[in-house]
């Protein structure tokens, strides 16, 4: 299918004298992923000081997960029929910052609730959007997304081992205001960013959301991409409390959350070869079985070595998904419903899917301990297994 898609700098048409689409989506990136670097190894933390049980932290995620549902489809219909992508971008990044500061006022398991789920319809419409804005630059202008993305991995390694050392003996408030000022600069970065816009808008008549469902493997593609990203629910939830409960002190538990970042930015280094080379499908089954060992170890031992060694798997449980992911959606969903696809993604694969195994990882753990990683590995397997035959397709 022949695309066209256009690169619009505002009005002083100068692209020559601003910074390149390539490093300016680096920059977005980047500010985003010290916002997930604060808040997936060390929110759980926070969210303990304020009196929350184990159960009650779960679900305040799991609404968090969820929360996706609601704001994804909402933002991708909005971006797809204006047939642009940063201005709705700049909109939901506002709308998070604004939402993130009342977690300044409320107390109590119910206001943090509500505020969560306030929160979190608006933040991740920003990723997804700006994924799609990015895999139209990566057409536009034959960009490499995985270098582009690695910048969010290196920030969250930066944020995850920085926020680990800055609250070392300190009051778990602090991962409050870090969060809240790293939000804020993401805000910032989005107004930045190249106005990429399909020049081919969303095809007419059927609804949006139909047309994408409709392109062939995408509901099975959806499945497996659901249940590997949904395997990681434990180690989200509960890995860093787990850790602590082990004895491992908040420095190294940053260490090892970044250390599976650093395999990930690896992975991402090269992820056009591995693309050309495996194709997104056999990506995918290769992250289901990594996700078998990974959690099936995890689950076995406290051990560093082993922990050592495990996380370094998340370059495929995490990263191969993600870019397996994002390269099944540019190739088989036409560009003016990118959105709508990206939007879909998040919101059944980050939100329904993982929202509805974080809520379960609470019972789990809070029953087994450690052993709910074995869970996970059992998720993994069943994306391993429903990502195959898409894989067996691409080699015919």
């Amino acid at each position: 299918m022949a695309t066209s898609i256009a690169l619009r700098y505002g009005p002083t048409g100068m692209a020559a004298e601003e910074p390149s689409p390539a490093r300016r989506l680096s920059w977005f990136y980047a500010a985003y992923f010290v916002v997930v670097g604060i808040l997936l190894p060390f929110w759980p933390v926070w969210l303990q000081a304020q009196g929350l049980t184990a159960e009650q932290i779960a679900f305040v995620l799991a609404v968090g997960v969820i929360a996706k549902i609601v704001g994804n489809p909402v933002a991708a219909g909005i971006a797809d029929r204006a047939g642009e992508r940063r201005r709705p971008m700049l909109a939901f990044a506002l709308i998070a910052v604004a939402a993130f500061a009342l977690f300044a006022p409320v107390s109590g398991f119910f206001a943090i609730v509500l505020v969560t789920f306030l929160f979190f319809t608006a933040w991740p419409p920003v990723m997804a959007l700006g994924e799609s804005l990015t895999m139209l630059a990566v057409r536009a202008r034959n960009l490499d997304y995985g270098r582009i993305r690695l910048w969010g991995s290196w920030t969250f390694i930066a944020a995850a081992v920085g926020t680990g050392a800055v609250l070392e003996g300190r009051s778990p408030e602090i991962v409050f205001f870090l969060a809240l000022a790293a939000v804020g600069a993401t805000a910032v970065v989005t107004a930045l960013l190249p106005d990429v816009r399909p020049d081919t808008p969303a095809p007419q008549g059927r609804i949006p959301l139909l047309q994408v469902l409709s392109v062939p493997g995408f509901v099975l593609f959806l499945a497996a991409a659901a249940a590997v990203q949904g395997s990681h629910a434990v180690y989200y939830a509960f890995g860093t409390l787990h850790w602590r409960a082990a004895g491992y002190s908040d420095a190294v538990i940053g260490a090892l959350w970044a250390e599976g970042v650093i395999a990930e930015i690896l992975l991402f280094a090269a992820g056009e070869r591995l693309i050309r080379r495996f194709g997104p499908a056999r990506l995918l089954v290769a992250a289901g079985l990594a996700g078998v060992v990974r959690w099936t170890v995890t689950g076995l031992t406290d051990a560093l070595p082993a922990l050592v060694l495990m996380q370094a798997l998340h370059a495929f449980t995490f990263g191969a998904a993600h870019l397996a992911a994002i390269h099944f959606i540019t190739r088989t969903v036409p560009p003016g419903l990118s959105a709508t696809a990206q939007g879909l993604y998040a919101a059944v694969v980050m939100g329904l899917a993982l929202g509805l195994m974080m809520a379960a990882s609470g019972p789990l753990y809070a029953s087994f301990g450690g052993a709910a990683f074995l869970a996970m590995a059992v998720a993994a397997g069943c994306a391993a297994l429903l990502a195959w035959p898409l894989a067996r397709r691409d080699r015919t």
